[in-house]
């Protein structure tokens, strides 16, 4: 999964192809498309990188995403400005979402060379919200995660480290040019329309060049993992699992199945249906094993082995508490899982209705 998380049992890159050049380093840029440069950003953890790319845009380059902030992805940042870039000037910079990977540098990038943010609405806003919410930690935090079965050690070493979103992010641009799925953006004399995802992040936009069924995904469709998807403190009753599968169910009908998928992680693949139809499929699977463990009573962190193919460290427990509290929300909302709450604060899930089996 996006993000450093465990790959999920049975996830597979069945029927993807893969046709274009080697990965580039950091530093370096390889054209995957007419205009489009596909860069690359080391990341200090299990998923190791994160893909950028530059898009031609008249005289200069509409930068899509950007890597984490961090000296070494600043110094690739000026080896690709001085080298493939040409020296030509950043013209705009545009987020897929808002995690610190993808948005880390934009504000040095638009201070620089003066550029407008593109980004959508709710991204930008819950970005800001993050890069200003420092700490303390909330007690409705500890709360959370109390009730998702971490005992008290765990929720204090949570506690020291709140607030490090804007460890990995530069100070945002003060405004922003909203772009919305759906909207057709001109970026060198041709169109692009804005594809909107949900469920990994708020309002997730990814880019479909139309004359020739370029795509950048962004974390919305990834070829060998699946995106973390998680509910966090802030909204402990959403149902971002139910957003994300309606939301790859709409991709599937509404993209060609054609389309160059250029992903936030991995390489550059042909076979988006197959791949929406795996990661969809992958989520269900997981849901049905999901339900037969719980008829016995268990809480989040019981559940990791019917979700995640290998043991969840430390490093990843609070991505994978949050992706096994949105499996259980979606059960709940579905009337098949209920919740109670015991007086030290822990819920309890058991399933409800009818067995079932996996397919």
């Amino acid at each position: 999964m996006a993000d450093g998380q465990p790959v999920r049992d049975g996830e597979t890159a069945r029927g993807l192809a893969y046709s274009g050049p080697p990965p580039p380093m950091p530093g370096e840029a390889v054209e995957v498309a007419d205009g489009v440069l596909w860069l690359r950003f080391r990341l200090p953890m299990a998923l190791d990188h994160v893909n950028g790319w530059a898009l031609r845009d008249g005289d200069g380059w509409l930068i899509v995403d950007t890597g984490l902030n961090l000296p070494d992805t600043r110094e690739a940042w000026e080896a690709v400005l001085a080298g493939p870039l040409g020296g030509r000037p950043v013209t705009r910079v545009l987020a897929t979402h808002m995690h610190p990977d993808h948005i880390g540098l934009v504000g040095w990038l638009c201070e620089r060379f003066e550029a407008p943010l593109l980004m959508s609405r709710l991204e930008y806003v819950t970005a800001r919200m993050l890069m200003a919410d420092t700490g303390p930690a909330p007690e409705g935090g500890a709360a959370f995660y109390r009730a998702a079965g971490w005992d008290e050690g765990r929720i204090e070493a949570w506690r020291s480290g709140y607030g490090r979103f804007a460890m990995g992010v530069a100070p945002l641009p003060p405004s922003y040019r909203r772009i919305v799925g759906g909207e057709r953006l001109r970026i060198d004399g041709r169109d692009w329309r804005l594809v909107a995802g949900e469920g990994h992040s708020p309002e997730h936009v990814g880019l479909w060049r139309l004359d020739d069924g370029v795509f950048i995904s962004g974390d919305q469709v990834l070829p060998k993992i699946s995106s973390n998807v998680s509910v966090w403190p802030t909204e402990p009753l959403a149902d971002p699992l139910g957003d994300w599968i309606a939301a790859c169910e709409r991709l599937r009908s509404e993209l060609p199945a054609d389309l160059y998928v250029l992903p936030s992680h991995g390489e550059p693949f042909n076979g988006l249906h197959p791949r929406l139809d795996a990661l969809v499929r992958g989520h269900g699977v997981a849901l049905k094993r999901l339900k037969r463990r719980l008829a016995e009573p268990a809480r989040a962190v019981d559940v990791f082995g019917s979700l995640f193919a290998r043991p969840v460290s430390d490093g990843v427990y609070a991505m994978a508490t949050g992706e096994a509290v949105a499996h259980l929300n979606y059960l709940e909302r579905r009337g098949r899982a209920e919740r109670r709450r015991d007086g030290d604060g822990v819920d309890w899930w058991r399933a409800t209705g009818p067995e079932e089996t996996e397919t």
